[in-house]
């Protein structure tokens, strides 16, 4: 690409102290290393109010925050698993875009003592109902096990997570190129719809 990959890496956990964030972080720092332009969101420090669809887009830093999600190219999405879901906080978040996420590339990581599968499949069945594309697997850790305080101790997730980064910046920019390209042109791919609508 002539220009580096944007990335969103959304940190989807209130904890203040959170195995979540420092894996996101982890991966954030990577991907700036290889080359990606790297914006975290980290919803702790900056709360979003509860999704209203009558009134989100008045709500004070909207407007900045879409700016941010309109940028990126691909979405890393960390998220604790409770109860088997997703955390209310990155699904507040997710309810706040729609045609944003078209076209492009999300990447999911999740804190689960359970492998996080069903977490992750509900984060991919967000990306299909957006038309955005996901990864085909997600990285997922265990608190106390995968992950000690601020220091990742298994070789697993380790090497997961160098391949997570090494996928979001090939993909990620092989999906992106032809987004734009898509958003350009003519022909009737399934960006047309968004072409129409001067998504950028």
């Amino acid at each position: 690409m002539s220009e580096p990959l944007n990335v969103l890496a959304v940190v989807g956990s209130l904890n203040k102290v959170s195995s979540t964030r420092f894996v996101v972080n982890v991966v954030a720092r990577q991907l700036r290393d290889a080359g990606a332009h790297v914006d975290v969101l980290d919803l702790l420090g900056e709360p979003l109010a509860l999704f209203n669809p009558e009134t989100f887009q008045a709500v004070n830093g909207f407007p900045e925050l879409k700016a941010r999600v309109d940028r990126a190219d691909v979405f890393v999405l960390g998220t604790p698993d409770y109860h088997g879901s997703m955390s209310s906080t990155i699904k507040n978040f997710l309810d706040h875009f729609w045609h944003e996420f078209a076209g492009k590339l999300f990447a999911t990581i999740v804190a689960s003592h359970e492998k996080g599968l069903t977490v992750t499949d509900q984060l991919r069945t967000v990306a299909r109902q957006c038309y955005a594309w996901s990864l085909p697997y997600g990285a997922s850790f265990a608190e106390g096990i995968d992950v000690k305080g601020e220091e990742i101790v298994s070789d697993a997730l380790r090497s997961r997570l160098e391949m997570l980064v090494r996928d979001v910046r090939i993909y990620g920019e092989v999906i992106a190129r032809q987004r734009k390209a898509d958003l350009a042109g003519n022909e009737p791919g399934f960006m047309a719809r968004w072409r129409k609508q001067n998504i950028p």
